[in-house]
């Protein structure tokens, strides 16, 4: 199949257009640098031209309210009306286990208006909500410092590496469309504060993780459950700990 990744030199994108080609298809790599801006449709109606797939995991570059949810929605619909104009079958897209349940949140709000978008398309789709990467520790970390403490909710959360992520997403390309919503998480069921002090730990960081019941999660307050996936989540097969150990070896990350 020829699969259009949008966002695909991205973070799960880059593993995706991987994962792909490592099953034979023929991925595609479509991002601004690679002239595809969904913002403008600088590029789109040219690369889905011929697609079987696109696969949406591109994110704002902006995460404040206005600008998040103008990305979404703006690019969800030149994104879509692309693909009905080139017939293509399946809509992939990556979205956020959760993001229904944290209406504090612009972030989420956008994600839910993403989805929306999509279901009311006559283009068939799949949207696999995920939940937290594995590489995300150190931003949500930083994002909640004061001084030298790390302020989190002990709210549970179920995280996952991105390499399951694109394993995940990729499945679901190559599978038919589902017309509705999948959730994938990982194996173990943490408390936010207790995920990133195993993280900071494990790095020799000396901050102090607090928890803080009134600390805000990408602006949304948690209680407990919230970003947990439903019982009938696809579950990946790598730990924390096996994520950590290689990402210690490989040295700091940006």
């Amino acid at each position: 199949m020829r699969i259009v990744v949008i966002g695909g030199t991205g973070l799960i994108g880059t593993k995706l257009v991987a994962e792909l080609d490592r099953h034979g298809h023929e991925a595609i790599a479509a991002s601004p640098k690679t002239g595809v801006d969904t913002l403008t449709g600088e590029g789109l109606a040219d690369v889905v031209v011929g697609a079987d797939v696109v696969v949406d995991v591109s994110n704002s570059p902006s995460f404040e309210d206005a600008a998040v949810l103008e990305f979404f929605t703006k690019a969800t619909t030149n994104i879509l009306a692309a693909e009905a104009a080139a017939g293509v079958g399946h809509h992939v897209a990556l979205s956020v286990v959760g993001a229904e349940r944290l209406g504090d949140s612009g972030y989420m709000r956008a994600k839910v208006e993403q989805e929306k978008l999509i279901a009311r398309s006559p283009v068939p789709y799949s949207i696999v909500r995920a939940t937290q990467f594995f590489e995300f520790f150190k931003s949500i970390a930083r994002a909640a410092t004061a001084g030298d403490e790390v302020r989190l909710s002990s709210a549970s959360i179920q995280p996952m590496a991105a390499d399951d992520v694109a394993t995940a997403v990729g499945r679901v390309a190559r599978d038919a469309p589902v017309n509705g919503t999948l959730e994938v998480g990982g194996p173990e069921v943490f408390g936010l504060a207790a995920f990133i002090a195993h993280g900071l730990a494990a790095h020799g960081d000396p901050r102090t993780v607090v928890i803080d019941a009134g600390a805000r999660y990408y602006g949304a307050l948690l209680s407990d459950r919230e970003l947990l996936p439903g019982d009938g989540a696809r579950l990946a097969d790598t730990t924390f700990d096996a994520w950590l150990e290689q990402d210690v070896v490989s040295g700091p990350k940006p």
